[in-house]
């Protein structure tokens, strides 16, 4: 199963856990700065592995990670 997240970049505080619980490495640490001055997670369009799991967005501390699975 395919899926993608969406990431409120604008909230994010750069806390990492959605990073460390994604079983796929579909996230990282953006380059560049947010409206808070933190650098955001942010998804991997290009190497996107991810299936869905939703443990990203179980782990945001903030609530910002929105979780998308493709239907069969």
């Amino acid at each position: 199963m395919k899926g993608t997240i969406l990431i409120k970049k604008a909230m994010c505080k750069s806390c990492g856990l959605c990073i460390e619980a994604c079983p796929k490495g579909s996230i990282f640490i953006s380059k560049k700065i947010n409206e808070k001055s933190y650098f955001p997670a942010e998804f991997d369009k290009k190497n996107n592995e991810c299936t869905g799991c939703g443990l990203c967005a179980v782990m945001c501390p903030e609530a910002i990670i929105e979780v998308y699975r493709e239907k069969k």
